[in-house]
C-alpha cells in the first residue's frame, strides 16, 4: 500500500471555554499527492468542524457539506474530469507509491503491453509495404496490380471490423486481441510461401491477415476504457497509438535489413516470433478488467472506478444501424474515419514507392526516409493525448476538446500534403510528410475517443462500423493511388485530392460532432 500520512488533529479554540474544549478532526483532501487514514473528500472548514463528542448542529453541517461536495464532484465528472483520487496514488498518471517506494501502477503495465501489440500489429503490415518492391520485380507485377496486392489486406480487415467490435463488447478486449494476434502472426509467417505459390494464394493469405488485424483497434479502445479513468484516457490512447506508429518505424527499418541478410522470408519470420512471444506474456499478465486483477491495489482500483462513467453495465441488444445512422454525431465519426484511413493508408502503402519513384532513392534509403515521419508521429500522438486531457481538466467541455484535436488532426495534414507537391528533394519531402503524419495523430484524441463518448456501451460495435467504412475508403485510396500514378505518372493530383477531403471533413466534424452521450 501507499505511504500513510497522519490525519491532522487540531484544537478548535474559537468561542469555546478552556474547560470544554474538545479536539476536532480536519480531514485532509483526497487529491493527487496526498493520502490519509480515511478515504473521505475534503470539505470546507465551515462544514467540517465536527466535534468528536458529536452534536446535532455539527452533524447537520457535516451532512450539508458532504452533500454539497458530492454535487460539485458529480458536476466535474459529468464534464469528463475527476478531482478525487485513490489513497496512495500520487500525481503522476502511471506511478504509484508503496511503503515509501516507487512502483509502476498496474494500468501502466496494461498500456505498455497494449502499445507493444499495436506496434507489432502495424509492423506486420509494413513488412509487406517494403517487401512488395522486390516481390514485384521478381514476379513482374505492374504498378496498378501492385496496388491490388497492397489493398488485399484491407479486404479482410473491412469484414472483421464490425464482427470484431461486437465480439469485443461481448467478451472484452483481452480475449479478442489475443486470438487476433495469434492469427495475424500465423498469416505473416505464411506470406512469403503464398507469394511463391501463386498470386491468388497471396491475396487470400493477405486478406486473412487483415481479417485477424481488424479486431486490434476495437480491442484497444475497450481495454483502455476499462483500465483508465476518463481524465487519463486520451493519454493512454496516445501511448498505445504511439506504439502503433512506432511499428511503422520498426517495420520500415528492420525489414530491408532482414531481407538483405536472410532473404525475403527473414522479416516475416522475425515478426511472427515476436508476436507469439508477446502472446505468452499477454495471456498470463493482463486480466480483462481491473476488478479481475490479483495484483492491482485497492487504491488504484478506487481511482479507476471513481474516474469513469458507468459504461460497463449490463447491455441490451445492439442498436440497429437505422438508429445509429439517424444521429449526425455518428456520421461525423464515420466520415472522420473514412478521411483518416484514406490519407493514412495512402502514405503507409505508397511512401517507399513514392521516394523510389519520384526521387530515385534505393530501397534502404526509402525505408529510412519513410521511417522518420512515423517516428515523430508516435511522439506527437502522446502529446495530443496529454493535451486533450489537459484541456478537459482545465474546464473545457469534452465536445470542445474533441473538436479542437480533430481540427488539428485534419487541417494540418491537408496543408502539409499540398506543400508536398512542391518538394524538390527527398529531405524536403520527408519534412512535409513528417508534418502531415505528426499532425494527423491528433485525430487519436478526436474521433477515435469520441466513440466512447457518444456510445459507451456500444463503442466496439460503433468502432467496427466506422472502421469498415474507413477500410473501404482505404481500399479505394490505395488502389486509386496506383492507377493515378500509372495513368498520370505523378502523385501530385492524388495528394491534392486527399488534402481537399481533409478540409471538407473538418467542416462537417465541427458542425455535428459532440462529446455528450447519444446512445
Amino acid at each position: 500500500m501507499a505511504c500513510i500520512t497522519r490525519t491532522r488533529l487540531r484544537l478548535n479554540s474559537s468561542n469555546i471555554p478552556r474547560s470544554s474544549r474538545r479536539p476536532t478532526f480536519h480531514l485532509g483532501s483526497i487529491s493527487y499527492g496526498k493520502s490519509h487514514w480515511f478515504f473521505i473528500p475534503q470539505l470546507q472548514k465551515k462544514w467540517l468542524n465536527f466535534r468528536l463528542a458529536g452534536g446535532r448542529n455539527s452533524e447537520t453541517l457535516y451532512a450539508r457539506g458532504r452533500e454539497h461536495w458530492f454535487d460539485q464532484e458529480n458536476e466535474k465528472k459529468r464534464r469528463g474530469g475527476v478531482s478525487c483520487t485513490a489513497e496512495g496514488i500520487e500525481r503522476g498518471l502511471f506511478v504509484a507509491r508503496r511503503d515509501g517506494g516507487v512502483m509502476a501502477a498496474e494500468r501502466l503495465k496494461v498500456v505498455a503491453l497494449v502499445a507493444a501489440v499495436m506496434c507489432l500489429c502495424n509492423a506486420d503490415r509494413v513488412v509487406m509495404s517494403v517487401a512488395v518492391v522486390p516481390l514485384a520485380a521478381k514476379h513482374g507485377w505492374s504498378t496498378s496490380f501492385l496496388g491490388v496486392v497492397q489493398s488485399s489486406f484491407l479486404w479482410g480487415y473491412m469484414c472483421s471490423s464490425v464482427i470484431g467490435g461486437a465480439l469485443v463488447d461481448k467478451y472484452g478486449g483481452k480475449r479478442v486481441i489475443g486470438w487476433g494476434a495469434a492469427l495475424w502472426s500465423l498469416a505473416t509467417l505464411l506470406t512469403p510461401w503464398a507469394a511463391n505459390h501463386s498470386t491468388a494464394t497471396l491475396l487470400a493469405v493477405r486478406a486473412f491477415f487483415g481479417l485477424a488485424e481488424g479486431v486490434a483497434l476495437p480491442s484497444m479502445n475497450n481495454l483502455l476504457s476499462r483500465w483508465f479513468p476518463t481524465s487519463e484516457r486520451a493519454t493512454a490512447v496516445g501511448i498505445s497509438m504511439g506504439g502503433f506508429q512506432l511499428g511503422n518505424v520498426v517495420g520500415l527499418v528492420l525489414t530491408p535489413l532482414a531481407m538483405s541478410s536472410i532473404g525475403i522470408s527473414g522479416p516475416f519470420v522475425l515478426f511472427t516470433s515476436l508476436g507469439f512471444l508477446w502472446l505468452m506474456t499477454w495471456i498470463y499478465r493482463v486480466p480483462n478488467d481491473p476488478q479481475e486483477s490479483n495484483s492491482i491495489s485497492k487504491a488504484e482500483l478506487r481511482l479507476i472506478q471513481a474516474g469513469k462513467s458507468d459504461s460497463h453495465v449490463m447491455k441490451t441488444k445492439l442498436p440497429s444501424l437505422a438508429l445509429l445512422f439517424s444521429k449526425l454525431p455518428t456520421w461525423a465519426i464515420v466520415l472522420a474515419n473514412i478521411t483518416n484511413n484514406w490519407g493514412y493508408f495512402v502514405l503507409l502503402s505508397w511512401m517507399p514507392v513514392y521516394f523510389k519513384t519520384v526521387f530515385g532513392v534505393n530501397l534502404k534509403q526509402a525505408a529510412w526516409f519513410s521511417a522518420v515521419p512515423w517516428g515523430t508521429m508516435a511522439i506527437s500522438g502522446y502529446a495530443a493525448g496529454a493535451s486533450s486531457d489537459y484541456l478537459i481538466k482545465s474546464g473545457y467541455s469534452t465536445t470542445s476538446a474533441r473538436k479542437i484535436m480533430q481540427s488539428i488532426g485534419f487541417i494540418g495534414p491537408g496543408i502539409s500534403l499540398l506543400c508536398l507537391n512542391y518538394a524538390k528533394t527527398p529531405s524536403v519531402a520527408a519534412v512535409f510528410m513528417t508534418m502531415a503524419l505528426s499532425l494527423s495523430s491528433f485525430s487519436q484524441a478526436g474521433f477515435l475517443l469520441n466513440m466512447q463518448d457518444i456510445a459507451p456501451q456500444y463503442a466496439g460495435f460503433l468502432h467496427g462500423i466506422s472502421n469498415s467504412a474507413g477500410t473501404m475508403a482505404a481500399i479505394i485510396s490505395t488502389i486509386g493511388a496506383g492507377f493515378f500514378v500509372h495513368w498520370l505518372g505523378s502523385f501530385q493530383s492524388f495528394l491534392s485530392l486527399t488534402a481537399c477531403l481533409y478540409f471538407a471533413t473538418t467542416i462537417f466534424w465541427n458542425l455535428y460532432a459532440t462529446g455528450e452521450r447519444v446512445f
